[in-house]
């Protein structure tokens, strides 16, 4: 019997005609992993709340939903809360108590379980965890990675059959996202905890899942395991392949029919694969051996890649939001020298000795760890914090010394990382009406500026929504609309992309280039690499409170090996300088196109993605730079 079962459920919020879910049916067997994805808004988190009654929004539905073999509705509600764990985007909308040991006992407490159950489970939970070194602390110590795996522990300590998680690693850092990831995969494969997890960064949590079950506009338009939905969505046209693992896309984009390339002598182009590669590993495998399908020599340095002529550099990354060249002439925006920083008296320095520069025209981007700094250098640099020592000066002005509305007038605008602290009215058209009339006192004009920045952040269909009932990626987009209308000089982003889909985050890199076309300059913070490499003009890595590198994307991130792309892990010791997929494929496709069969290559070396050194008869003329 399944464990779960939805059978054609529908839901619309008040006062909408259109459904959120429609007719959506699955079921889910005792012990899977699966996995829901889709873009922003279509409906995922409406769906995951319909699964526990405490959680399940207020409107008009239709439908059923089962657990073990009963409607949901008729489960007791410390049954449910016994059985159906459930874990938060944000980790501080979950923590409840001031201490990490009390925090695992609370759901037990709370149903009066004997205190020798409870000390037993909640040892178990630490140690399973690895929470013992940090078992006494203040929860208000802990990283944002150390808070979500303390909420993850804080649900088993309940012991539940069924886990359901809503995008849990959006405020992680790309090394925790990895870690909480793969302590959910312990619970499934140890403790056969059946699990549903919504997610936007795929790159890990797709090997792991059994299903992926794929939501547009409400709608359930596949369920496949994970090897075959990227050809199932590719079928269907979904916008959803553009967030695909990296080896899933490349494997899409060089194998998918209208795609393939072969040379006029192959008489049959090669099949359409049956299934797709979803991991590094696989995608390391997989790109090997297109190479050497092409008879690509690959022996240590003659690497495919890119030539390191500035002008061919600019012309393959056309995506750079602003062309560093440009930059580095232009007066600096912010220039901070020797920041430091600390929370209170007695308490450990959060930056110690931070030097950072922004110029005008450039879109600068802080990567780093949980903790190590970066948010609390963005309230510095915007005046909410004051340093101890050193200096900022900021549009011309000294934040610490700025009164009232002085930075705004000067042009600062600040996306904060949860943006429900900006929504302050029943709808986010009358909060884009309250920020306007401050800068815009003629009527129509505001009317205007309203309706074109509700546009550009794509949520002129959602301004007469509750800001609290729309996804968290809509809130982001709402929260940037409402910057947009301060018309800023200068844009501080905290994890602008939380909660996005790849489909807007396209659309969102494209309004921020736009705007820088116009002048505006902006410093990121971000744990989105993939985006921060795409798009950003500049990168630089947090560690310890303090700026250890910095560079342009390319030369940043083909240094690193955690704080890098899916591409540039996939793809390192086979293409030099590859960051994205779109590099890969242009490599790939630039070759010559060949009929060898990629069966060729000694299986040892093709599944472990090793280069493959290339036959002397057949070896390239050229083995560096661009192919020809």
């Amino acid at each position: 019997m399944a464990l779960i079962q939805v059978e054609q459920l529908s839901f619309a919020f008040p006062n909408t005609e259109q459904d959120v879910l429609h007719a959506v049916s699955f079921e889910l067997a005792a012990g899977e992993f699966a996995l829901l994805i889709g873009q922003s808004g279509c409906g995922k988190t409406t769906l995951l709340k319909h699964l526990k009654t405490a959680l399940t929004p207020y409107g008009t539905r239709s439908g059923a939903v089962r657990f073990d073999g009963r409607p949901l509705g008729e489960v007791p509600q410390a049954e449910q809360a016994r059985r159906i764990g459930f874990v938060l985007q944000n980790p501080d909308n979950q923590i409840v108590t001031d201490k990490v040991w009390h925090e695992l006992a609370f759901g037990l407490e709370s149903l009066g379980t004997p205190s020798d159950v409870i000390r037993r489970r909640v040892a178990e939970m630490a140690s399973f965890f690895g929470i013992g070194d940090w078992y006494h602390r203040n929860v208000d110590t802990l990283s944002g990675g150390q808070k979500q795996l303390l909420n993850l522990a804080a649900v088993m300590t309940m012991q539940p059959d069924l886990l359901l998680l809503d995008e849990p690693t959006a405020q992680l850092d790309p090394i925790a996202a990895v870690d909480f990831l793969a302590a959910t995969k312990r619970i499934n494969d140890e403790i056969g905890t059946t699990v549903l997890v919504t997610e936007h960064r795929l790159e890990t949590a797709f090997p792991l899942a059994d299903r992926v079950l794929t939501l547009n506009d409400g709608r359930l338009v596949a369920d496949e395991p994970p090897r075959t939905v990227g050809l199932a969505l590719v079928h269907e046209s979904d916008p959803m392949v553009a967030a695909l693992p990296a080896a899933v896309r490349l494997s899409l984009a060089l194998d998918a029919p209208d795609s393939v390339r072969t040379s006029p002598e192959c008489a049959v182009a090669p099949p359409r694969p049956a299934e797709c590669p979803v991991s590094i590993r696989e995608g390391r495998a997989y790109l090997a051996r297109k190479l050497d399908h092409a008879h690509l020599i690959a022996e240590p340095g003659h690497r495919l890649g890119f030539p390191e002529s500035k002008d061919v550099e600019n012309a393959v990354k056309a995506r750079s939001a602003t062309e560093v060249g440009d930059a580095d002439g232009a007066e600096p925006i912010i220039s901070a020298r020797d920041l430091w920083f600390r929370y209170s008296r007695g308490d450990d320095d959060v930056l110690r000795g931070v030097d950072l520069t922004v110029r005008q025209g450039e879109f600068a981007c802080l990567v780093g760890g949980n903790g190590s700094g970066k948010t609390t250098t963005l309230r510095v640099l915007s005046g909410l914090h004051k340093p101890y020592r050193g200096k900022v000066r900021l549009l011309g002005l000294d934040p610490t010394k700025a009164k009232g509305m002085e930075l705004t007038r000067a042009g600062l605008a600040v996306l904060p990382q949860d943006p429900q602290t900006l929504f302050m009215r029943n709808t986010i058209g009358d909060d884009l009406d309250d920020v306007a009339t401050t800068h815009f006192p003629e009527k129509e004009e505001r009317a205007a500026m309203v309706a074109s920045a509700a546009a550009a952040a794509e949520i002129t269909e959602l301004l007469e929504r509750h800001p609290y009932d729309v996804s968290g990626g809509e809130q982001q987009r709402a929260a940037l609309a409402l910057a947009l209308l301060t018309r800023p000089k200068l844009l501080l982003l905290d994890e602008p992309t939380k909660g996005m889909d790849a489909f807007f985050k396209a659309k969102l890199a494209g309004v921020l280039r736009r705007l820088i076309d116009q002048g505006l300059s902006i410093l990121m913070v971000s744990h989105d690499v993939e985006f921060a490499a795409e798009h950003a003009s500049r990168c630089l890595l947090f560690f310890d409170g303090v700026v250890v590198t910095e560079g342009v994307p390319r030369e940043f991130f083909s240094g690193n090996s955690f704080y890098t792309t899916a591409a540039n892990r996939m793809s390192r010791g086979l293409v030099s300088g590859a960051i994205t997929v779109s590099d890969l494929v242009e490599r790939i496709q630039a070759l010559p196109a060949e009929c060898t069969s990629p069966e060729s290559v000694p299986a040892t070396q093709r599944d472990a993605g090793e280069p493959v050194p290339e036959p002397a008869s057949q070896k390239p003329e050229t083995t560096t730079g661009a192919a020809s």
